[in-house]
This record gives structure tokens, sequence and C-alpha cells, in this order.
């Protein structure tokens, strides 16, 4: 009986978001900071002049406590109320100055859209079969001609994937070059929770960000203007593990893997655990107790006993010294999206991948494995695949930069941007649809 209420419901929510529009997301027009880790709240470092929070009679030092039902106690927190927050709509804000406790009722204004000159932008949106309706941004050179098209998925952040004023990161970077010099249609999606997404990022489990994939592939190819024979999927970071599913299932033309692992999760992170504890300065002994002590009973807990953090740091107490995720998340995300995640068979659709198959990863990227990317190489060969190619990138780590060390990178050091790097990305892509 509840399963069929909610489906019920879900249907209906789908029935709704079609015949509704998003809500632009709006603005802080602020800039805020973390005081340290154990105040909660973002403190107001400026305003600008004539904003909303300016006029609301909001000033800098002003700590940020919450934002209409979600209390900022970290860095996941804001974020999340940064991408709920809509524009013309009354957001209540709470705010600790001193002593004194304030609320101020504030409507702020909308966060301009990107645009790209010669170039048309759509932002609309899909509706996946969860019911929730998410962001997407498609650009295009000429909406009256059949041109190829890029899908692009994203890694594993809550982040978005909107190029807007005064976002500049490298990846941002590898984004808008693809956008404004491949000449094609390119789409983006932004995850549940993200952008102007409906949800929770940080409540949404693997298979539910998925389907919002499918479903806005689905979307991309109903576009007049998009020749679907000629559509290649990029993904980075996770999207990269992702990226020869999508290929295999919805028969696209070829894959472009940036940053990718081939391993099981459980596999990478007692990897990835291994190298952050070496890059931290741990002598081999310390690393081998810290392994068989905290890293492999979380993760194999965690992932292959489907337990939560709760269950397996009372068994192994020892986690608790070494733990950096917190109670109910890693890296943003739920213990559900892992344990789904887990069960995946990343390997096994890479061993099915027919179409062209180009794989960057970075010299310098410590996140994943080069092994891995080694290992698609010779399962694509054993399997008979004929046009595969792996670019060990000089220099580059995980997000787009050039570092002389993986250290470097590690320790969050200022790197350098490669225009060259999305000019590889581009050749490749042509190449796919010509």
């Amino acid at each position: 009986m509840q399963k069929g209420i909610l489906f019920f419901a879900l249907l209906i929510g789908s029935f709704l978001g079609h015949s509704q529009e998003l809500g632009r997301r709006a603005s802080w027009q602020a800039q805020v900071s973390w005081p340290d880790n154990q105040t909660p709240g973002a403190e107001i470092q400026s305003i600008e002049p004539g904003s909303p929070l300016s006029k609301s009679g909001l000033k800098t030092g002003d700590r940020i406590i919450q934002v209409n039902d979600r209390k900022i106690l970290n860095g996941e927190d804001w974020s999340h109320a940064t991408y709920s927050i809509r524009e013309g709509e009354s957001t209540s804000i709470h705010i600790k100055r001193g002593a004194d406790w304030l609320l101020k009722e504030v409507k702020l204004n909308p966060l301009e859209k990107e645009s790209h000159e010669g170039l048309s932008t759509y932002y609309e949106s899909i509706v996946s079969d969860y019911g929730i309706r998410q962001r997407t941004i498609i650009t295009t050179p000429n909406p009256n001609q059949k041109l190829p098209a890029i899908f692009l998925i994203q890694g594993l952040s809550c982040s978005t994937i909107e190029k807007y004023s005064g976002r500049s990161n490298n990846w941002v970077k590898m984004i808008e070059t693809l956008v404004e010099q491949s000449g094609m249609v390119v789409m983006r999606v932004d995850k549940p929770g993200v952008g102007d997404s409906e949800g929770d990022c940080g409540c949404t489990d693997f298979k539910t960000e998925l389907n919002g994939y499918e479903t806005a592939l689905k979307n991309l190819k109903t576009k007049e203007y998009v020749d679907t024979t000629k559509i290649v999927v990029y993904g980075a970071s996770m999207g990269s593990a992702l990226a020869p599913w999508i290929a295999n299932r919805h028969n696209l033309a070829g894959v472009i893997s940036d940053g990718t692992f081939f391993k099981t999760w459980f596999e990478h992170m007692l990897e990835i655990e291994r190298r952050i504890r070496q890059m931290s300065g741990d002598d081999e002994s310390t690393i081998v107790k810290k392994m068989n002590e905290a890293y492999i009973p979380l993760y194999y807990g965690m992932m292959i006993q489907k337990k939560s953090y709760e269950v397996v740091i009372e068994a192994y107490p020892a986690i608790k010294d070494y733990n950096y995720h917190g109670p109910e998340h890693m890296y943003g995300r739920p213990m559900s999206y892992y344990q789904q995640l887990q069960d995946f068979d990343l390997a096994g659709e890479w061993e099915k991948v027919k179409v062209p198959v180009r794989i960057l990863y970075g010299s310098n990227d410590w996140i994943m494995s080069e092994f891995d990317n080694h290992m698609i190489m010779k399962v694509l060969d054993r399997a008979g695949h004929e046009d595969h190619e792996l670019h060990i990138y000089p220099g580059l780590d995980h997000w787009n930069t050039i570092h002389e060390t993986p250290d470097d990178s590690f320790n969050g050091k200022p790197g350098k941007w490669d225009p060259e790097l999305p000019k590889l990305v581009i050749n490749w892509i042509q190449e796919m649809v010509e």
C-alpha cells in the first residue's frame, strides 16, 4: 500500500514538474568565511552596496547561523542553503551579532544566468523518474542546424555545472572552453539540490542521480538541432566512470573519460586512504596500523556489509581517531550513494564498450590510480575493442590544474591552467563525430 502511495505521489509530482518552471536561485551578493571549525555560522566578509542584504541592515562581521530551516554548521550546510534560496521569495536569515540575535526576512535578487557570445543558451528542466525537477543548460552555435553534441557528466561533489560571473576555477574553464570552442551542442544537468534543481544533494542516492542523467540525455535526443547519431559523453571524475554505462545504454558515438577509476569503490577508497596517509607524512608502519584498525573495517562495514557509520564505529572505536568523514556523509554524499555505487558494475561496462574511447589521466592526479587507467586499456584490448587511447597528461592533477608534484596539489598550492587541455578533448570529440 505504501509503495503504491509513493508511486502515485511521484507520478503526480512528475506531471506537476512538467507544467511548472524551476525557480531561479538567488544570489547572496556577499562574501562569507568560516571563523573556525568550532564556531557555527558563516561570517559575512563583504556585502554589495544596495543589495537586499545591505538594505536589510546586515553588516560585515555578522554571522549567518540559520537560513530558513537549515542551521549553518559547516560548508555543506552553507552550500545547501545557497542552492535552496530563490529569487523573490522571502528568506529567513538568523544572525548573531556579538551577543545579539537578529532575524531578517529578505527577498534576494536572482543570480545572473550565464551567456556566451555567438551561442544560444537555454535554461530548461527535466523531471526524473523520481519526480525531481532538475536544471539543464544547453548551448548551441546554431539552433537551426543539426549538430553533434557533447553530453557532460560531472564529478561526485554537490557543486553546480553552471558558469556564472565570478566562478573561474579550472573545471569551470574546461566547461567554458568546451561550450565556446567545440562548435557543438553541449548539455549539462545539475544534480538534485544543486543549482536551480529541486531536492537535496546531500540526501540523493546513486540511483536517483543516475536516473537524472538518463532523463536529461533522453531530453537532449528530442532537440531538433541535435544530430542524435553524433552524441559523445564526456565524463569527469565520478562521471568518467559512469560514461561507458551511459554510452552503452543509449547508443552514443563515443566516450571521453577524464580522471577515472575502474575498481569497486571499496578498493578505490582503500587505495586513496593509503595515498593520503603517505602524503600526510605518516611512516609506513603507522599506515599499516591505521589501515588495519580503521580504514579496512570502516569501508568493509560500510560498502560490503551495508552498515551505517554509527554501527561500524561502535564495533571499531579506533575509527573515530582516524575518520575525517561526517556521521552521515562522505564527501557530502549519503551512505546509500556509496553502497549503491559499490554494487554498480563499472568494470563490466568498460568491457562492453564498442564506440571509440579516449581516456585522460593527469600524472599528478592523487585522487585516482594510474594503474586503473591501464587496466581499462588491457580490458578493451582483451575484448577486441579497436579504437581506444590513454593519454597521460604531464603535471595535471584531478582538478584540471598543472602542478609540479602530486603533493603540491594535495597541499592546495596554486597551480596553472593549460589552455591546451580542453583543445585535446575537443579534438578527440571532433574525431569521433566526423
